[in-house]
């Protein structure tokens, strides 16, 4: 048992001196006091026991909830007979999640590169798309987000790449307007473009929805000028969007996919990005040309099997579809009754963004919410967006408390505007 003896403001102190100041201080001056403590299936608990609804999900790290017992259990088993391994060599964990993860990813792509994070599955997506194609630029979405190593960092906003000096080289990244095909092949047309990057639904930039034809002919275009397209499913995939992939809504078959968060169980880091046989080329001829220590490690392989399992169950599906029906149905009751002020709801499956009328008013429902214990966070890009995580195991009781809870934060917050 690990003996938690420091009280709640000791751990704040300590994290202002020793950890991150600014982020800490940012939380208190946003009116949220919250140390995490004990945290459970959908709910999380401060060190002094306020009780949270998480609809934050760490962007869809708990899809299964907090310490879900039989990924626990799965991990408990593997610690029999593995530990972190040796990335050098084949194993039987890396071996039946590559399977797993190739089975249930579209045919169009085969191979898994392993990480411990989402901004390294990127980085490994671009530096297989430029091996592929001989090319370095890099077209990306306008507000978008896609982590925050060294590669990944340059496709999103400047608000993350700008404090490091991290636009990337000029020339090699460029960003242009989600939805807008016009600006999108005027990026490709000159055929230097190595590979667009989307997140099928971008989540930061408040949940926008590809309208109708778009992330198709996004990919024809990318066929006419031999570009790659990378499937940022970081936040969109295992099930959240109804389908096992968001991408799959949309008839897009990419070029290299994208995977992380979720795929831990909220237990161990592990990330994936699975490619094509043409973008996975560099196996062939050098295979020791990327390598990550922790990437794949074997306990992590055991849990991600266990998650993808978990996340196709028949019943799990039935669930997200009538989670997403029931809180839909829900949220549009509360919609019509402060209409001037909730103003609409963007949704794919469990993948939803609350909108309201005015800059910031999210940041005030987010503290609304979070009075009523319920977590939820604005999006950092549109701060008129709150982002509305649910989990994909929600039951009918959970749901109903939900949607009391943030119907009661919704009024008080438009009553403050």
């Amino acid at each position: 048992m690990i003996k938690l003896d420091i009280g709640k403001e000791e751990v704040l102190q300590k994290s202002i001196d020793w950890w991150n100041p600014g982020k800490t201080r940012q939380w208190q001056e946003d009116g949220i006091d919250f140390v995490m403590g004990k945290r459970e299936g959908y709910y999380i608990y401060d060190m002094h026991g306020k009780r949270l609804m998480d609809l934050h999900l760490n962007g869809g790290t708990f899809n299964l909830g907090h310490r879900n017992q039989e990924v626990i259990q799965a991990l408990k088993d593997a610690f029999d007979e593995f530990d972190i391994g040796n990335h050098h060599f084949p194993s039987i964990g890396r071996a039946k999640l590559a399977e797993a993860l190739g089975r249930s990813t579209p045919k169009s792509v085969r191979y898994t590169i392993f990480g411990c994070g989402g901004s390294e599955a990127i980085d490994a997506a671009i530096k297989c798309a430029r091996y592929a194609t001989k090319r370095k630029k890099v077209v990306s979405i306008q507000n978008g987000y896609h982590g925050h190593s060294g590669l990944a960092v340059s496709l999103g906003h400047i608000r993350y790449s700008g404090p490091f000096l991290s636009q990337g080289e000029p020339g090699l990244f460029k960003q242009v307007p989600f939805n807008d095909l016009a600006a999108m092949e005027n990026a490709l047309y000159e055929e230097d473009v190595a590979c667009v990057v989307i997140e099928t639904v971008p989540a930061t930039y408040g949940f926008p929805l590809p309208e109708e034809g778009y992330l198709k002919k996004v990919k024809e275009l990318c066929e006419r000028y031999g570009t790659l397209y990378v499937a940022d499913e970081v936040q969109t995939g295992l099930m959240r969007s109804g389908k096992m992939w968001g991408i799959e809504h949309y008839g897009v078959d990419p070029d290299i996919l994208v995977t992380a968060k979720g795929l831990s169980g909220g237990i161990y880091p592990i990330t994936a990005t699975v490619v094509s046989e043409h973008a996975a080329g560099w196996m062939n001829e050098d295979g020791l040309a990327h390598i990550s220590t922790f990437g794949g490690a074997e306990l992590g392989c055991v849990v991600g099997e266990k998650v993808l399992e978990i996340c196709q169950r028949p019943e799990v599906v039935k669930n997200v579809e009538y989670v997403s029906r029931y809180l839909r149905t829900g949220l549009e009751r509360i919609r019509q009754n402060y209409s001037d002020y909730f103003i609409g709801i963007r949704q794919l499956g469990v993948i939803m963004g609350l909108e309201f009328r005015e800059k910031d008013d999210a940041k005030d429902v987010m503290r609304a919410f979070y009075d009523n214990g319920v977590w939820a966070i604005y999006s950092m890009l549109d701060t008129k967006v709150l982002q509305f995580k649910p989990g994909l195991l929600l039951d009918k009781t959970y749901c109903d408390e939900l949607l009391e809870r943030c119907e009661k934060g919704i009024k008080e917050a438009a009553r403050k505007r």
